[in-house]
């Protein structure tokens, strides 16, 4: 249902941005956030956004770099990637679950999603 985009090899520095599209559904009733995964290291929060995209959570290593979004279509998300390091190196990957208007808060669990993109490769070179 989820595919993420955008990935691909850029120098330390530079920019990114990864697209998240659905399938046949809308984001207006998910909760979507983004993750990663390096080689040899355990999946990694990156990002989330609530339902209604008025609060946005971020790892703190990401905090001020990267910004999630939606876009003005009602099943795409965004994940802008500025000032990249060698260590944002890892495939990423989006994720979202239908959740209750009356939950504020994004996710930020991987176990709290229901639904996985396969994968998008971002390499960033010294």
């Amino acid at each position: 249902q989820l595919q993420a985009s955008g990935g691909g090899l850029v120098q330390a520095g530079g920019s990114l941005r990864l697209s998240c599209t659905g399938s046949g559904i809308s984001f207006s009733e998910y909760a979507m956030g983004w993750f990663r995964q390096a080689p040899g290291k355990e999946r990694e929060f990156v990002a989330a956004m609530s339902r209604d995209g008025v609060t946005k959570y971020y790892g703190d290593s990401m905090q001020g770099r990267f910004t999630i979004s939606a876009g003005d279509a009602e099943n795409t998300v965004y994940l802008q990637m500025n000032s990249l390091r060698p260590d944002d190196t890892a495939v990423y990957y989006c994720a979202g679950r239908t959740i209750s208007r009356t939950v504020l808060s994004p996710l930020t669990l991987s176990s709290e999603y229901a639904y996985w993109g396969q994968g998008t490769l971002v390499t960033v070179s010294s």
